[in-house]
């Protein structure tokens, strides 16, 4: 942008004033929100006569919700966004009225006006809505929600079915929606980590209903439309589908002798690659599955690795199939009924039954794919195997660094999953996790792939003179390694208050020279440890937030901000638990009061959480 000012990238019928207003407007808004904005524009230039009039005889009303597709949604790690944006793309593309909201900005009082609604949401761990979307599941799902008789609908749920609640808050949202008296636009869709199979699908159903149920505008000639604000620098060629080839600079294990967890700091450059990214993105990482379990599955089966297979329009050898293709470290229940098939065992058989959730659970948990192959013998043909195991995904993981204090390089902290299985299978006992076993076995000077995953919701604030306070044991530390890089690399005048927590200080005291020199240099203000292992009874990162929890209530009163990064089914749950009865306790409220002021902070982004 020449010069940085608002006059150099406003067309000639803006005013000067005009043109003020609008860069304040734009530059507050993320992708969601210019997306809403360009259709909302769109809407409006379209109802009048083309070439464009002063904005002065624009009408200032909103297009009615009669008139368009609002489509919503609700994304934890950012799939069930990229899904949403296709639609708002294809739509605009036909000529169609439509906006695009993320679930926290959408304002729950308009659903009852809504005519048309597209609904694109994941389901976080074990059946919990995404972050982004609690408030708007809260109340479609409860008491307050209106009778929706003149609503038409369509859901599309994304889930992982290596987890026993698979899509589950979409199913819940498409049927609570029925309830309502909204009536189904098609049927919901329902994907798993190979999400293109079920969402290209659904996406044309969108398209077509969207179709019959809007008259197709005319979209303006190219010569009458101007961007809102001037072009971006180039975007990086390298995507989740085309990821950059990082040289692996740094493999280093940050735990100390004795400790149970081998946990790695590890260093990649982004030299060249024309990828940026911002202190709370993650890394995604394309893996490839560790050989001796490629092997072991083929000696289970008895099947050659060389066998070439055919499947959609690759063929390749079984082995690489297994190797780049196929997930092979997490069990589903799509395979899990499949291999019950074959193997005719009525135990494994009876696990699938409704009654037998909990056991269900814990397998899934529990056992690799290997586990049940040697647990329930039963013959696959090398073709049958690879169409009925789930297509390897990326693991995304949260970046541990500063591009301000480290450059064109990125920086992670991750466990390396390696433990001995139950069993007699002595030759085959060993159990990995796919990425972290890929990364830890990589050499330096190894190119791995990699891409940026952007988590907009997990930022620091932009006034610097807010206080911020971090909860991430373990390797949910990451995040916050990158924070308080930032934070020192602007000079930010708020206070930073770090809680961390790992079994032991001796050998599992993460970055901790780090974390002792930030103190002494005033970029870290407090740092309070919980090591659950080095006394009689276990104190966690939890019971640290308790016991200062007068200190952490008038921390959020100032205006501080609250992150937590970490395990999702144990201690994010537990650290917000422990927050609702901080703010009972300390503020005087009531456990409902509580519950909507830690929501209110969630909505005003000021409570973010980064688990899994």
């Amino acid at each position: 942008m020449p010069n940085g000012t608002p006059a150099a990238i406003a067309p000639p019928l803006f005013s000067p004033e005009q043109a003020t207003l609008l860069e304040q407007l734009t530059g507050t808004l993320d992708g969601s929100g210019l997306w809403w904005l360009s259709g909302y524009a769109a809407g409006l230039a379209r109802s009048q006569a083309v070439p464009v009039v002063r904005p002065a005889a624009v009408p200032a009303t909103e297009p009615q919700p009669a008139t368009r597709l609002t489509i919503v949604y609700g994304s934890q790690t950012g799939n069930a966004k990229r899904v949403a944006e296709r639609l708002a793309q294809q739509i605009e593309a036909a000529g169609l009225p439509a906006r695009l909201v993320r679930a926290d900005a959408y304002a729950t009082r308009e659903l009852k006006n809504e005519r048309h609604l597209a609904i694109v949401i994941s389901t976080q761990g074990d059946g919990d809505p995404p972050d982004d979307a609690r408030g708007l599941f809260d109340f479609i799902t409860g008491k307050r929600a209106p009778q929706l008789p003149e609503l038409h609908y369509a859901v599309l749920a994304l889930g992982d079915s290596s987890y026993p609640q698979f899509c589950a808050i979409g199913r819940r949202l498409d049927e609570r929606l029925s309830e309502l008296g909204a009536k189904r636009w098609f049927a919901r869709g329902e994907a798993d980590l190979d999400i293109d199979t079920v969402a290209t699908p659904w996406l044309a159903n969108a398209l077509a209903a969207a179709k019959e149920a809007f008259k197709p505008q005319t979209p303006l000639p190219l010569a009458t439309v101007t961007p809102l604000r001037p072009l971006a620098a180039a975007v990086s060629a390298y995507t989740r589908d085309n990821p950059f080839p990082a040289e692996l600079l740094v493999n280093q294990r940050i735990t100390g002798r004795g400790s149970d967890k081998d946990i790695r700091h590890f260093e990649l450059s982004l030299e060249g690659s024309g990828l940026q990214y911002e202190a709370g993105d993650a890394l995604g990482v394309w893996p490839v599955n560790p050989p001796r379990l490629v092997e072991a599955v083929l000696r289970t089966l008895e099947l050659d690795g060389g066998h070439a297979v055919t499947h959609g329009d690759q063929t390749l050898p079984l082995r690489d199939w297994l190797s780049q293709r196929r997930e092979l470290t997490r069990l589903s229940r799509p395979f899990v009924a499949a291999h019950a098939a074959r193997a005719g065992d009525a135990g494994l058989d009876a696990l699938l039954a409704p009654d037998r959730a909990a056991d269900f659970a814990r397998l899934l948990a529990e056992q690799q794919i290997i586990d049940l192959l040697q647990t329930y013998p039963a013959a696959w043909t090398a073709e049958e195997l690879v169409a009925a195991l789930r297509p390897l995904a990326p693991r995304l993981y949260s970046i541990a660094s500063s591009t301000k204090a480290v450059g064109e390089e990125v920086h992670l902290t991750i466990a390396h999953i390696e433990y001995a299985a139950a069993g007699d299978h002595s030759e085959d006992r060993l159990r990995w996790g796919a990425a972290s076993n890929f990364l830890a076995r990589a050499s330096e000077g190894e190119k791995l792939p990699v891409f940026i995953e952007r988590n907009e919701r997990f930022r620091l604030p932009k006034d610097g003179t807010r206080d911020v306070i971090l909860v991430g044991p373990g390797t949910g530390i990451a995040p916050f390694r990158g924070f308080v890089q930032e934070r020192a690399a602007i000079s930010a005048s708020g206070r930073n208050w770090l809680f961390f927590g790992n079994p032991h200080a001796r050998s599992d005291f993460l970055y901790q020279l780090e974390w002792q020199d930030a103190l002494k240099r005033g970029v870290l203000h407090r740092l309070d440890l919980a090591f659950s292992r080095d006394q009689a009874h276990k104190v966690y990162v939890q019971d640290r937030l308790r016991e200062h929890g007068a200190e952490v209530f008038a921390w959020l009163e100032g205006g501080a901000h609250l992150y937590v990064c970490g395990d999702a089914t144990r201690m994010a749950r537990d650290v917000h638990a422990t927050l609702l009865d901080i703010i009972a306790t300390h503020g005087g409220k009531s456990s409902e009061d509580a519950a909507d002021y830690l929501n209110e902070l969630q909505a005003q982004g000021r409570y973010a959480r980064d688990v899994y």
